[in-house]
């Protein structure tokens, strides 16, 4: 039985492709940890600004519950820090 010449040919053109999406996938995650670092280190990232952006994230959530369950319309409704 003999093989059929086109056979290494159709392994290597399948496999380029894979090995360059290895590669760059390595290159890619190579750099993960530096970039944690510099989350961490930008303004912002603290405690307290971490607080009031979830405190901040909790009221929008309420605001967008609220006018879910109404057919009011929300957003003509005087707000009370508008006055």
């Amino acid at each position: 039985m003999a093989v059929d010449p086109r056979w290494p040919v159709a392994l290597v053109r399948g496999a380029v492709p894979v090995a360059l999406g290895l590669l760059l996938w390595v290159a890619m995650a190579g750099g993960e940890q530096e970039r944690q670092q510099t989350l961490k280190a930008q303004p912002g990232a603290d405690a307290a600004s971490l607080s009031q952006r979830r405190r901040h994230n909790e009221l929008i959530m309420a605001a967008l519950r609220e006018a879910a369950e109404t057919d009011e319309n929300v957003a003509q409704r005087r707000v009370p820090w508008r006055k």
